[in-house]
């Protein structure tokens, strides 16, 4: 990735040339260490793209803000939502929504990255969650949702758990910048969770996805001993151990003396 904050026609012009880390970041700590690491591209919600910060933690990501679908409804909803996420200095937008909405989109020189294959907010007409495109109709439906999308002008789209065969052809046909999660090699950039990543939680792991570190046992280590912690800082205040004379701020004897004199003249 180049050493400043790439544009759309730096990412597709990259196509077939090199493969393109991106991450999904749900805090400024995760993207701050996404770009230190050099990490292209970064899965931002609208909440984090809307922290100033974050362009601090992350200043040359391409920073692809997600519109999750079912949160807005209207062409216009996603249209005022883009906007806003322009304005927060996103460079693209994520929308699963229709290809009239796309087009909306696309219309007003919003970059859309959109979504084929395994799409989790329309699974339910593919099956659930599991693969697409084991078929010759299912594979072909991919490719025909890829050139929809195209022609609708978004510039990108995820293909998820898609056979990696399929996937490559597809990429190799299409204009568009092909996200493969879960879809192989053959694509121009590869997606993942950071909590997948950092093994963060205790759910369900996608057989596409790689773990790289036990955040979630440093994480219940790090619970037990806040337990701990708080339950020493109870004891202490039960006993009156806490505060000691170490955590309070004193008072010389002649100034408390005038005081506590004053005190008892005011109560009289």
């Amino acid at each position: 990735m180049p050493s400043y904050r790439p544009t759309v026609a730096d990412l597709l012009s990259m196509r077939g040339k090199k493969q393109i880390a991106k991450l999904r970041v749900e805090t400024l700590d995760e993207a701050e260490a996404a770009e230190r690491a050099g990490i292209g591209m970064l899965s931002v919600p609208p909440i984090l793209m809307a922290n100033p910060a974050f362009r601090e933690a992350a200043p040359t990501a391409f920073a692809v803000t997600g519109l999750e679908h079912g949160r807005f409804v209207t062409a216009e909803d996603y249209l005022r939502a883009a906007f806003q996420a322009k304005l927060q200095s996103s460079d693209a937008v994520y929308c699963a929504a229709s290809l009239a909405t796309i087009r909306t989109l696309r219309e007003e020189g919003i970059p859309v990255v959109s979504h084929v294959g395994l799409i989790p907010s329309h699974r339910t007409w593919t099956g659930g969650f599991k693969a697409v495109g084991k078929t010759f109709e299912s594979a072909w439906q991919v490719w025909q949702q890829t050139k929809a999308l195209e022609e609708a002008g978004a510039f990108a789209a995820e293909i998820e758990v898609v056979p990696v065969e399929i996937a490559s052809a597809v990429a190799t046909r299409t204009g568009l910048f092909m996200i493969s999660m879960g879809a192989g090699g053959g694509c121009h950039a590869q997606y993942l969770f950071a909590d997948d990543v950092l093994g963060a939680h205790g759910g369900h792991y996608p057989r596409h996805a790689k773990v790289y570190r036990n955040f979630r046992a440093e994480y219940e280590r790090l619970q037990k001993e806040r337990v701990a912690a708080f339950t020493e800082y109870a004891a202490d205040v039960e006993s009156g151990v806490f505060p000691a004379a170490n955590q309070v701020v004193g008072i010389d004897k002649s100034e408390l003396d005038r005081f506590l004199k004053a005190l008892e003249t005011d109560a009289d």
